[in-house]
């Protein structure tokens, strides 16, 4: 591991308990910051609605650190949307967010387009699948933001257990980004969660940052950030536990094309592979071929988008 990153372990990695509810709020009455929660929805009736509650309660009711909730659903056929808005958010439908730029499918897609229906100067990401959720994914992150001017974008790190087994779970994180970063950008060899969805960024970050539409949008986001803003502006924070829905093998295995090819366009821009995967199921006639388009598109930073841009003088 490099000297650098072993310094940055001992500098920016921390524990929720290092900074108490109380003083983080002192910090965001001292600093004037608001901060925003949004979490990407995508048929998660079954949990939105315990972590909407539970952010209200113990963060908007209890303590007043968070001024909004926000679920961006990217068409849900469930109850996702009316669960989510019972429990006290405000939920906004993925394609009614600048509708003159056609929304395509995929989690990247979700998180780009909540920058234009979120106010806060603090934007913290959390998924929507979560279980047993507690308030200190949301403490963790955002409160060295608020705490240390330097600091500009925090992942949640966790243990992730698989069928009842300690660490099994980030399957991807370990056959697919983890050696990526580790040999292409070892800066970053230190994230223990770096495909984790729980992060809180500054705005004047998120917003100057390009969005992968798809899965890719973790790992891409953190390459960028190490180039725009440097290692020393990134952070990571102990947050316990992370129990969520697991996804199958062959998804697993789209997700990992999907973060490769992310890594491969900013590895080498002009010179691109074919950007699909070709997966198997049994069938009645043995093994039959599923190929499926690997997410290649990205969105552009967010300030150079009329509409933001419009937003903000206004």
């Amino acid at each position: 591991m490099l000297e650098e990153v072993e310094r940055w372990l001992a500098t920016r990695s921390w524990s929720v308990t290092d900074r108490p509810l109380h003083r983080i709020l002192a910090a965001k009455q001292r600093t004037g910051q608001s901060v925003s929660v949004v979490l990407p929805a995508l048929n998660e009736e079954e949990t939105v609605g315990d972590i909407v509650a539970v952010i209200r309660h113990d963060l908007m009711r209890q303590t007043p650190l968070v001024d909004e909730i926000v679920v961006v659903d990217s068409g849900s056929t469930d109850r996702t949307a009316e669960v989510a808005a019972a429990a006290g958010a405000r939920v906004v439908h993925r394609d009614t967010i600048l509708p003159r730029i056609p929304a395509v499918p995929g989690k990247g897609e979700v998180l780009w387009r909540s920058l234009l229906v979120t106010t806060g100067d603090v934007i913290c990401f959390v998924d929507a699948d979560l279980k047993d959720f507690s308030s200190d994914f949301v403490t963790g992150i955002v409160g060295p933001l608020l705490t240390e001017p330097d600091v500009h974008l925090v992942k949640a790190m966790y243990d992730r257990p698989l069928a009842g087994a300690t660490g099994q779970g980030g399957r991807v994180t370990e056959l697919m980004a983890r050696p990526l970063l580790n040999m292409h950008w070892p800066q970053l060899a230190g994230f223990v969660q770096p495909l984790g969805g729980e992060y809180a960024a500054r705005r004047t970050l998120l917003e100057q940052l390009p969005f992968p539409v798809g899965y890719g949008v973790e790992l891409g986001m953190l390459v960028d950030a190490l180039h725009l803003v440097g290692l020393d502006a990134l952070a990571q924070v102990d947050v316990g536990v992370r129990k969520h829905r697991h996804q199958d093998g062959q998804a697993l295995g789209r997700m990992s094309a999907a973060i490769y090819r992310t890594a491969q366009l900013r590895l080498a821009r002009g010179h691109l592979i074919r950007p699909s995967l070709t997966q198997f199921e049994r069938g009645e006639d043995g093994f039959e071929p599923r190929t499926y388009s690997v997410d290649t598109e990205e969105r552009p930073p967010m300030v150079e988008i009329a509409e933001y841009a419009e937003r903000r003088v206004a």
